[in-house]
């Protein structure tokens, strides 16, 4: 193996790139665009849920209680009702999403036993969202009820609005404002690193074969590891330049915290890229079609990265069975890495077992590649 010769294959594909407008795109503008759109498009939070109220009693609990709701920021009271049959249009229509209905007696109740019901009516249509609404809601009553509570026994009121139950502290800690963002966009990093590295990198060889210049390239004492190194040197070069505008995007525009180790990102993104660019010479040796080789990268690359890597379902929710398949994933070892380096501050002992598996990852793909290539036209 030599230099020179690797050198020279690496400046011709850089030349390549150079005059390959969709490659530019590929490694310029879609690291951009992705960050943009899945940045500010895929949010787990809710804010501001449209409610509709429909307060039976219209007393002074009653309405301290809907106080609490319009002075939350999960929730916005856009309408009063006057019925259920008003509450069935209005979930009906997309109008509101729950409806808070008090009943007639809940302040009666609230004095003679210190707790009474409050009903909400959610639109399950999306589950999701429906849970987490139900959730925020439980949550906005239990602070009434503590209110309440303090109230009462500054003011000498009645015993049973005096009991209080067991309080919950919470701290959180790596995410603290359980910003769903914070969660999203290291996750985002992977999706751009695998997308774009198996993208550029599965037309490098299929490219030579639509253009005729692979019967050049076999007939040159080139060896094929030089081939696939001075190939690969380029866009491994790309794929750092997109890991420093990711994460100077995500802690500069995003306001993600950073708390990691910069040798330990760069590190770990190198081992990632030898994979991923490897996958991406594996598919462009075997396709000799540009259209099929960058499906096939898409497929191999976006589907499982998106679904089975943890970027945005929790892999601990998935059946047993998808959780064994995760461990396939490649993407799933590095979204762990940079969410701990992001949030967590993680140093790479702590970061031991996902490392380990992507240099063992890092050097299947790269035996893989090596031999997937062959000087010969068959």
């Amino acid at each position: 193996m030599r230099w020179g010769r690797i050198r020279a294959i690496a400046v011709k594909e850089t030349i390549q790139i150079r005059r390959d407008t969709r490659s530019l795109i590929i490694a310029l503008f879609m690291p951009f665009m992705q960050m943009i759109l899945l940045g500010y498009g895929v949010s787990l939070d809710i804010k501001h849920l449209p409610v509709c109220v429909y307060d039976r009693e219209g007393s002074q609990n009653s309405q301290a209680l809907l106080k609490h709701f319009q002075a939350s920021e999960y929730f916005s009271i856009i309408a009063v009702l006057k019925n259920y049959r008003e509450a069935k249009a209005a979930l009906d229509s997309d109008r509101c999403r729950i409806v808070i209905a008090i009943p007639h007696d809940f302040s009666q109740k609230l004095s003679d036993s210190g707790g009474s019901t409050v009903q909400v009516l959610a639109d399950a249509s999306d589950d999701n969202t429906a849970n987490i609404a139900i959730g925020y809601a439980q949550s906005v009553v239990d602070g009434f009820a503590g209110n309440l509570a303090v109230a009462a026994q500054g003011f000498g009121g009645s015993p049973a609005m005096q009991n209080q139950g067991v309080d919950l502290e919470e701290r959180v800690w790596y995410n603290e404002d359980l910003d769903s963002r914070n969660y999203i966009i290291p996750g985002v990093v992977a999706l751009i690193m695998a997308l774009v590295g198996a993208l550029l990198t599965s037309l490098t060889i299929s490219r030579e074969w639509e253009r005729g210049t692979m019967e050049l390239l076999i007939s040159t004492p080139v060896q094929p590891s030089e081939v696939m190194l001075g190939k690969l040197l380029p866009y491994f070069a790309i794929g750092m330049l997109d890991a420093v505008f990711c994460l100077v995007f995500s802690v500069f525009w995003f306001h993600v915290p950073f708390r990691g180790s910069l040798f330990a990102l760069f590190f770990t993104t190198s081992l990632f890229l030898v994979v991923v660019l490897g996958v991406g010479f594996l598919i462009s040796a075997a396709i000799k079609s540009q259209v099929g080789a960058s499906q096939i990268a898409v497929l191999v690359t976006l589907l499982p990265t998106s679904l089975l890597s943890g970027y945005a379902f929790p892999i601990d929710q998935m059946p047993p069975l998808v959780q064994g398949v995760t461990y396939v994933v490649f993407a799933r070892y590095y979204v762990t890495i940079l969410k701990s380096l992001f949030l967590k501050g993680s140093g790479l002992e702590d970061l031991a077992r996902p490392v380990l598996a992507m240099g063992i990852y890092a050097l299947v793909v790269a035996f893989l590649a090596g031999r997937a290539f062959k000087k010969r036209l068959d």
